[in-house]
């Protein structure tokens, strides 16, 4: 009687195919969770960045604005300052949005820069046309790094700060 040996050690080969296809699914799955990870942290380092750069801008022009004696009212533009000073053998300084980038005395202050505004208003809290005769400015500075707000998106840092002024004579 001969007995029909059967080999019970080993795998055959559409067993190792099938696993093969198995962990390339996995592995697949992972990168692909790992890597929308990687880009989600990349994309708000680059956006706490903006907020970081935006605030610093801001501050500077709200101390600036703050400490001035007196406004220019010779330009009608709302996305225009000039403030005069009389000490430490400063002159003036002008914040101006030209283009997408924010300029401080006509040299980039902060780019990316989505909306900038002032409106001034009177010490009831009235806005003021005459820019001189204000006591209190709203500032509203708004970027966009991936340029979507022009086609309806929304600005990627908005900040809204109030300057209320102490130099001028008010």
């Amino acid at each position: 009687m001969v007995k029909n040996i059967i080999n019970k050690k080993g795998f055959t080969l559409i067993e190792l195919m099938v696993v093969v296809v198995i962990l390339g699914l996995i592995t697949l799955g992972a990168v692909s969770f790992f890597g929308g990870g990687m880009r989600s942290w990349i994309s708000g380092q680059f956006q706490l960045q903006a907020q970081r750069e935006t605030r610093i801008a801001l501050d500077r022009m709200v101390k600036e604005i703050r400490e001035g004696d007196s406004i220019d009212d010779g330009n009608s533009d709302s996305d225009t300052i000039r403030v005069d000073f009389n000490v430490l053998g400063k002159t003036s300084v002008t914040y101006n949005l030209s283009g997408e980038s924010l300029t401080r005395n006509g040299a980039p202050f902060l780019d990316n820069v989505y909306l900038l505004e002032f409106t001034y208003l009177n010490s009831a809290g009235i806005i003021e046309t005459n820019k001189s005769k204000a006591s209190k400015i709203l500032i509203n500075l708004q970027v966009d790094l991936d340029g979507d707000a022009s086609t309806g998106g929304n600005p990627d840092v908005i900040l809204d700060t109030e300057v209320n002024l102490r130099n001028f004579g008010l």
